[in-house]
């Protein structure tokens, strides 16, 4: 099958399906516009620059600031300038079992293994648990957040970190993003990558699109000594094998080396109150560096007994492509707010096969 056509055209259509669903959305429900307090009871969601939100009755609004009337706080006074959304409260979705409200999710920054340009807010961190390891992300500032992911030996692990800043328009945000690793106890640590990206997120924090592109890089920090042979062919005696001259001895540091440009696709939105549909995809353009010779040896068809040897030139740094498709649709579960189920029927696609590979996560906050 080939891969440049068929998941680029997917990938396409899926971005646009998207779009056309989003843009189809309201960005701002209609917020009373008086400065004369509001005697209805409907109840809006106000959320900030800096990713707070505040539900309750907007008593009025005089063009400069809102007054909110909500249940924890009272009466908030919030300038205008400071804020990024308003909407009106959907009870349906945003009103959880208990009487308890939640707008979003404390899980909506993440899709299976990317991420989007929405912040993790203070107070928010979150655990996710995956079949192969645990990782963890904490929110240090409104735009800003760490987290540490690995398996569950320990080996390898990564520092990730993400950046995201919002725009006038209160559907688009943007972001960077790294991952920083080093093989742990495997190879004595030797081992080391990384992953870094930027990315451009459509959508609020129920239903989104996301596009990244970015470089990864892995060095498996092996060093060893390489005999080299003198290419040529050698004839063998009574099907012994034959004396190979020695070249060298060659020092090699780095026995694999992988380097790749990257793109992903992302998305999500609810299906429901508690569910929601979750697609990622990635497109690696993988480029290998390895050392090599090649030595062959050669038998009769009849006999099996051994003709010759053919030793190759060697080949230091040789460059091998191998493209990659990941693709990880799955659904996530929002057990309660500070719990989530998530499942992913993920595969492999390369050039010469393909694999499930499916995955499941657990989520919860702390």
């Amino acid at each position: 099958m080939s891969l440049k056509s068929q998941p680029m055209k997917t990938s396409l259509i899926f971005l646009l399906s998207f779009f056309c669903l989003l843009s189809s959305q309201q960005a701002f429900a209609q917020a009373p516009s008086t400065t004369s307090p509001a005697t209805d009871t409907t109840k809006f969601v106000v959320t900030k620059n800096d990713g707070n939100e505040y539900v309750g009755r907007i008593l009025s609004d005089d063009g400069r600031e809102v007054l909110i009337e909500t249940q924890m706080l009272g009466k908030v006074y919030i300038p205008k300038s400071d804020i990024k959304s308003i909407r009106k409260l959907n009870y349906s979705e945003d009103v959880q079992k208990g009487g308890a409200v939640s707008t979003a999710g404390v899980f909506t920054t993440r899709y299976q293994f990317t991420t989007n340009c929405f912040p993790i807010k203070k107070g928010e961190n979150y655990a996710m648990i995956n079949l192969y390891g645990p990782e963890v992300h904490f929110a240090v500032h409104k735009d800003f957040s760490i987290g540490v992911m690995s398996t569950w030996i320990g080996s390898p692990i990564a520092l990730a970190l993400k950046y995201t800043r919002g725009t006038a328009n209160p559907k688009i945000n943007y972001g960077v993003g790294t991952l920083l690793g080093t093989s742990g106890y495997l190879n004595s640590g030797r081992g080391f990558g990384g992953l870094y990206w930027g990315m451009i997120t459509y959508g609020d924090r129920r239903s989104n699109a996301t596009l990244s592109l970015g470089f990864g890089h892995f060095n498996d920090g092996d060093t060893y000594s390489q005999t080299i042979y003198e290419p040529g062919t050698y004839v063998s005696h009574d099907g012994s094998t034959p004396f190979l001259p020695i070249a060298s001895i060659e020092n090699v540091n780095g026995g694999f080396i992988g380097r790749a440009p990257i793109i992903g696709l992302a998305g999500q939105t609810k299906v429901g109150k508690k569910a929601s549909f979750i697609y990622d995809c990635m497109y690696i353009m993988g480029r290998t560096r390895t050392n090599e010779q090649s030595v062959d040896y050669i038998y009769d068809n009849t006999s099996w007994q051994l003709q010759q040897v053919v030793v190759g030139p060697w080949n230091p740094g040789f460059t091998n492509s191998q493209n990659l498709l990941i693709v990880m649709p799955g659904m996530r579960f929002q057990r309660s707010d500070s719990k989530a189920f998530q499942i992913s029927l993920a595969g492999v696609i390369t050039k010469n096969m393909s694999f499930p590979f499916p995955m499941a996560s657990w989520f919860y906050r702390f």
